[in-house]
């Protein structure tokens, strides 16, 4: 038999990892605090269907949609990322710096096909996203973790390890962090940014949540602090539009996009065309405002319903984030419970699931059994106060 590539066994611990985040969200017979989909309700279907039609009847909008595109993205959809989504948050750029990506994933994974070696070192946040963990396997490359506080990224810590390891790339979610739901502050956004410049290494901002804000003012991203070409910022629409319509995008400097889309067109040629006219027409009808109070609204009541019910249902030593935005709360257990050892046993004894503290790091022997990471986003505020008491007297009766 022909041997799979070596990639393959470095990914299998996270492939797994991922394959039951995955089935978290599809089981229906389980209470699913374990993966990062949006709410039922989050979802615009009805007006979906009215900008489908709108694209459809308009001839030259539907060959453009179907046809082949550009394989950076169609210039109708860049110019609304710009208009609505980077320049209100401090990103001044030209349309050649916007690049469509068939998600928030592909954008990483673009990066990482035109930067990375087999051996290189990166720097990431611990604990950090499953998924880029899965993907920085997939390229055979070494991560290494940097210690978090309740403001980001402990820079002492990042600077000293770039000293140490000299590596290619930082990788970091700095606003309502997966899986933390930490902001990191604006100072550190600032020190960050020169950090990048002094050390010349490239930096990875990866900001998914930052939109979906209901409490704290609004930051900018780190990428607004430096004209620097080093820093490469990502982002995805399938939090505030939808996911099944893979949209993402990266902001770079001309030039790396150019880069950028030479590996793209090695990948897929194009992103879909169909769902990047919906999406223009959707930003550039002007539903998107209200479409973000929505959200925001929902999952604010949700954030606000969760946070109550661990409060009052979690055993005594138990600590939590409060996360302005975004979708998660990371919960730390009382000493001797292993979230886990616990995980399949809840499933079983009272079909609730949850994310695994250690799922997010990427040491080996890590301390993460003792952490979860609970979603909120997709369940309903009566199901959530029901499902964290009986998840608080679960843990209880574990002790």
């Amino acid at each position: 038999m022909v041997q799979y590539a070596n990639r393959r066994k470095s990914m299998t611990y996270i492939i797994d990892c991922m394959h039951n985040i995955m089935a978290s969200l599809t089981n229906k017979e389980l209470i699913s605090f374990g993966g990062g989909a949006p709410a039922k309700e989050a979802y615009p279907l009805e007006l979906i269907q009215q900008l489908s039609k709108l694209v459809l009847e308009d001839e030259g909008k539907a060959m453009q949609a179907f046809s082949y595109g550009s394989t950076i993205g169609l210039p109708s959809f860049r110019k609304e990322i710009q208009k609505n989504l980077l320049a209100p948050n401090g990103l001044d750029t030209s349309l050649d710096q916007v690049m469509v990506t068939a998600g928030g994933i592909q954008a990483l994974y673009l990066v990482c096909m035109l930067y990375l070696n087999p051996g290189d070192i990166i720097l990431v946040e611990s604990p950090t996203f499953v998924h880029a963990k899965l993907l920085f396997d997939s390229f055979e490359v070494i991560c290494k973790p940097c210690l978090m506080e309740n403001d980001g990224l402990n820079l002492v810590d990042l600077e000293r390890k770039i000293q140490q390891y000299s590596p290619k790339m930082i990788y970091t979610i700095p606003t309502f962090q997966n899986p933390t739901g930490i902001t990191m502050s604006v100072e550190k956004r600032k020190q960050l940014a020169a950090i990048v410049d002094r050390y010349d290494v490239m930096l990875l901002e990866d900001d998914p949540y930052s939109e979906i804000r209901y409490s704290g003012k609004s930051i900018k991203p780190i990428k607004s602090y430096s004209k620097s070409r080093n820093i490469i910022y990502a982002n995805s629409l399938s939090k505030i539009f939808s996911p099944g319509a893979r949209l993402g995008y990266l902001v770079a400097d001309s030039g790396i996009i150019q880069e950028l889309s030479e590996m793209k067109l090695a990948v897929d040629t194009c992103t879909n065309g169909f769902t990047q006219a919906i999406c223009a027409e959707f930003f550039g009808g002007g539903y998107y405002k209200p479409h973000l109070e929505n959200l925001c609204s929902l999952y604010k009541s949700r954030r606000d319903t969760m946070q109550v019910a661990i409060d009052k249902y979690f055993p005594k030593g138990t600590k939590r984030t409060s996360p302005d935005g975004g979708y998660y709360i990371w919960v730390e257990l009382p000493d001797g419970l292993d979230g886990r050892q616990l995980l399949p046993i809840a499933n079983e004894e009272i079909g609730i699931t949850y994310g695994s503290g250690s799922d997010f790091f990427v040491e080996e022997n890590n301390n993460g059994n003792q952490y979860l990471r609970l979603s909120f986003a997709g369940v309903e505020e009566k199901i959530i106060e029901e499902s964290i008491e009986k998840l608080g007297a679960f843990f209880y009766s574990k002790i």
